[in-house]
């Protein structure tokens, strides 16, 4: 056991700035804010919007979005930092390896995987949709009577359409790097000018009457709340929120290119930035002109641009918002799919995945049999199912992988040692309890002071899941008719802010890198809570689906990934693995 236990745990060292990567370093700035918008902004800017304030939040959208974006920005500021130290390829995954170990690193790059093969699929899914609705569905109907599929969770016709979509998008990535990105860069620009052409046009029809609508002049036969800015109430505004923080989930894209990314210790953080500036301005002005224009009740949650301008009577600006959609299709596609084959490649670099998927093709420098395999996996996955009830499983990887990254941060923050060297034991009791608060004022980390915050982070975990079931869960308990309920959350989150003290008293590390995450420990730590509470909210559907797909990934790890591991093989140095491999082995020192 304790060998097992120490084989889950080995850490890989954080002594490598990438240098010896054999992908091509050509994505500059613009690259990768393209990327990272062209991933982020698709649908959520012409759906999104009209869905949430028809079925949840009225007006109060625009709120939703904004509580939105904080939570979004909070995650993103952790994938800033991480950027900044760890410059590979990999992402959330690379960050796991480095701060908490191995067997949590790969369930996260497992759930990245189911992340971005959904993502795929339901991006090239949406965009056959999306053409068959403007040629009055005859692509389905034809399909659906020439080959049926009769099976209950497939889709009722195979989707040809969206399956040589994302063949052509591996192709694409295939090819390279850099000219996939300008493409991106295209398509992303036509996206944002489109959506500049609907806050114009759209903006003359603003009437800000709509945002204070009175419940009498709601028609007898729409359920549409009280009326007013908001209609549903706060807790409206929060379930909408909840939702619309899926329309953010994309930008962490940027971090898989610490590899292929020109100076990437500062641009992927300032990309990260400004992508999420560009998609939360977006959404917020969309979502405002939207529910300005049209009353809230009268929004289309399906198609919302359109049904507005049927009600304006433009039918030319709904077929150039018609064929912006299409290229923001586009764009989400290949931003969705761009990080997958990165995630085998780094996976596969350090053994835990099978080998031939870190080979690099010396013409391209890109990673062909890994992006061939993404591409044929999503785009079976997009022929063959409909993704409507697998939506939100993309989601709960995106979710996870983001706290984990979190905590990554804090790990990294109050450790001691840059390259996690084996710690001894503390048995000085009373030396512990001065420790707790920093009753010595200790300025610089310790043993102590890093196990104390580690254990202290365990716990928090568990707290907030504690609050999180309390919350989503048990609401109707939470009133004064119930006051052992409350007394129980009152006690729970007194704990939680104890937990957070003890750590905030510790001494941090003081690295000096580009960029930092400010008011640590508060930040990471609300991004825990803000992404456990999303995860709780999701239905037991997608958690059994969840559970299905990591029960795969263990099977993996622990009949091949565990014993073939890089770091757990051998003791050659990274120097001595890049001389016996062509195609080397990122970031990775064998002890």
């Amino acid at each position: 056991m304790s060998r097992l236990f120490k084989a889950l745990s080995r850490k890989k060292p954080n002594d490598d700035d990438g240098s010896h990567s054999k992908l091509a370093r050509v994505l500059t700035l613009l690259d990768l804010t393209g990327l990272g918008v062209g991933s982020t902004l698709g649908l959520g800017a012409y759906v999104l919007a009209g869905s949430v304030a028809y079925e949840q939040a009225g007006p109060g959208v625009v709120i939703s979005f904004v509580i939105a974006a904080l939570a979004a920005a909070i995650a993103g500021l952790c994938y800033a930092e991480f950027a900044a130290r760890v410059p590979k390829a990999g992402s959330a995954y690379t960050y796991t390896y480095i701060t908490i170990g191995e067997f949590a690193a790969f369930t996260i790059g497992w759930n990245l995987m189911l992340e971005y093969i959904i993502g795929t699929a339901s991006v090239a899914r949406g965009l056959s949709g999306y053409i068959d609705a403007l040629i009055d569905h005859r692509m389905a109907n034809t399909l659906r009577s020439m080959m049926q599929i009769r099976v209950g969770f497939l889709s009722t016709y195979p989707d040809i359409l969206s399956f040589l979509f994302v063949l052509a998008i591996t192709a694409l990535l295939a090819y390279g790097v850099k000219e996939s990105t300008v493409l991106n860069n295209i398509f992303t620009g036509v996206n944002l000018m489109v959506i500049a052409v609907v806050l114009v046009s759209v903006g003359f029809k603003a009437d800000p009457a709509n945002w204070r609508i009175a419940a009498e002049q709601i028609p007898a036969e729409i359920d549409a709340g009280v009326g007013g800015f908001l209609p549903y109430g706060i807790a409206g505004v929060m379930a909408g929120a909840a939702k619309c923080f899926y329309g953010y989930v994309g930008f962490d894209c940027i971090a898989t290119t610490g590899e292929e990314a020109r100076n990437p210790a500062r641009n992927i953080p300032l990309a990260i930035i400004f992508s999420l500036g560009i998609i939360f301005l977006s959404y917020f002005g969309v979502a405002t002109v939207l529910t300005m224009a049209l009353p809230y009740y009268l929004q289309d949650p399906v198609a919302p641009f359109p049904n507005l301008f049927d009600w304006l009577g433009w039918q030319e600006i709904k077929w150039i918002v018609s064929i912006g959609a299409i290229f923001s299709l586009c764009t989400n596609s290949l931003g969705a799919m761009f990080p997958l084959p990165r995630i085998l490649y780094a996976m596969s670099s350090d053994g835990l995945l099978f080998k031939k998927l870190k080979n690099v093709n010396p013409t391209t420098r890109t990673p062909i049999l890994a992006t061939v395999i993404s591409g044929v996996v999503s785009g079976t996955m997009a022929l063959l199912f409909d993704l409507h009830q697998l939506i939100d499983m993309m989601s709960i990887g995106t979710l996870l992988a983001y706290t984990i990254v979190a905590v990554s941060v804090l790990v990294l923050r109050y450790s001691e040692d840059t390259n996690f060297r084996v710690e001894s034991t503390i048995q000085d009791k009373s030396l512990i309890m001065k420790q707790l608060f920093n009753l010595n004022i200790a300025k610089i980390p310790t043993v102590l002071s890093s196990k104390i915050v580690k254990i202290s982070l365990v716990l928090y975990i568990l707290v907030i899941c504690a609050v999180c079931t309390m919350l989503v869960h048990g609401q109707h308990y939470l009133s004064a008719q119930f006051p052992l309920h409350l007394t129980i959350l009152t006690v729970v989150v007194m704990s939680m802010l104890i937990l957070i003290l003890v750590i905030a008293s510790q001494p941090m590390e003081d690295s000096n890198i580009t960029f930092k995450v400010p008011l640590v420990p508060f930040v990471p730590m609300l991004s825990m809570f803000v992404n456990v509470y999303l995860m709780f909210q999701l239905d037991a559907t997608t958690w059994v689906g969840f559970c299905i797909w990591l029960m795969l990934g263990f099977i993996i790890y622990f009949t091949y990934g565990i014993r073939h591991s890089v770091l757990g093989s051998g003791s050659q140095t990274l120097s001595e693995s890049q001389l016996d491999n062509p195609f080397p082995v990122i970031g990775v020192e064998k002890s």
